[in-house]
């Protein structure tokens, strides 16, 4: 059965280094809505599960800790307890192994419904990979950003820079289609483009032009 939603949400799906969770907090700014990094909470997760070095294979130690990690979003900063770890999710281990936490069935579930729950009780602007199709089927706007292998990477590695790491074009590139592969073909809500999803390149597009086409085609689909 769908998900019922009492207040609007704007769904926007893609690939990493497609600028889902800038352009997302642009348009929760601009709209005054809210915004749900759903990503940064596989993330947390990820990290809380490394420091408890919890296998994925032990669901009563990997549930024990996704019940009392704590997670919460203050913003753009984000807490596991009382600890900022905006940063530390960030970081090159949790993002190799993000992906195949993010692909568990279990951990999806637990994490979707805590997702869903903050749905109901207000109006979001929520980014991920499977908010359109699975998290929120019946959101007012689904939104798919694509944009050119060569131009996430650029991206990626500019972001990685600006934080002090040092990679090569090369090496970001193979961990994104890395990324890509483990995403799309995962068995539990792989990456895939909503049917009324609206798809979008952003390849040649300043973020003003991305954020002002789906605040565009947002208004156009809720009248």
């Amino acid at each position: 059965m769908p998900l019922q939603l009492g207040m609007p949400i704007i769904a926007i799906d893609g690939p990493s280094g497609v600028g889902k969770s800038t352009t997302a907090k642009r348009i929760a700014a601009a709209l005054g809505w809210d915004y749900l990094d759903t990503g940064a909470m596989y993330r947390a997760a990820t990290l809380a599960l490394g420091r408890a070095g919890a296998p994925l294979g032990d669901w009563g130690a990997v549930r024990g800790v996704l019940d009392t990690m704590g997670y919460r979003q203050k913003g753009a900063a984000y807490f596991l307890g009382d600890e900022d770890v905006s940063e530390a999710i960030r970081g090159a281990d949790v993002t190799k192994r993000v992906s195949a936490v993010s692909a568990d069935p279990k951990i999806r579930e637990v994490l979707v419904g805590i997702q869903r729950g903050l749905g109901r009780q207000g109006s979001w602007v929520v980014d991920g990979r499977d908010i359109g199709t699975v998290v929120f089927p019946d959101a007012v706007c689904k939104i798919f950003l694509v944009a050119s292998p060569e131009t996430r990477a650029e991206r990626r590695m500019l972001e990685l820079r600006a934080k002090g790491v040092q990679a090569s074009f090369e090496e970001v590139l193979a961990d994104q289609e890395r990324r890509d592969h483990l995403d799309s073909t995962r068995d539990a809500s792989p990456l895939c483009r909503a049917g009324d999803a609206v798809e979008l390149d952003t390849s040649g597009l300043g973020i003003d032009q991305v954020v002002e086409s789906i605040i565009g085609i947002f208004r156009a689909k809720s009248g």
